[in-house]
C-alpha cells in the first residue's frame, strides 16, 4: 500500500500498482517515497485530471478489462490534490507501514 498525505485532508491509501500508475500520470517517476511541492501540486492535478478524462492519453497497462475505472480510482487522489491546492500545501507519498 502507498499512502498519500497533505494537510487538511484525510490520508489516501492505494494498492501499489494503482498508486504507481497515478503517480506516473501526474508526471512523476515511480519512486516511493516521493513528494510534490506546493508549486507542483496544480500541474500534477491538471495532468492527472486530463489523463483520467482522456483515456487515449494513458500509457502503460490497459485498464479496459478492469471492473473499476481509472477515473473512479483516481478521484480520492484528485480530491486530496484539490485540498492541497486550496491550502497551499505540499503532498507526500510513502509506503504504508501497516
Amino acid at each position: 500500500m502507498i499512502v498519500f498525505q497533505t494537510k487538511n485532508h484525510a490520508d489516501v491509501s492505494m494498492f501499489d500498482h494503482v498508486a504507481l500508475k497515478l503517480i506516473g500520470l501526474m508526471g512523476h517517476s515511480g519512486s516511493v517515497p516521493g513528494a510534490l511541492t506546493e508549486e507542483e501540486v496544480e500541474q500534477a492535478s491538471s495532468k492527472l485530471s486530463e489523463a483520467v478524462l482522456n483515456p487515449s492519453a494513458q500509457s502503460g497497462d490497459s485498464w479496459d478489462d478492469d471492473s473499476v475505472s481509472l477515473a473512479h480510482r483516481a478521484q480520492p487522489l484528485l480530491d486530496l490534490l484539490d485540498a492541497a491546492k486550496r491550502g497551499h500545501n505540499h503532498v507526500i507519498w510513502e509506503k504504508s507501514l501497516r
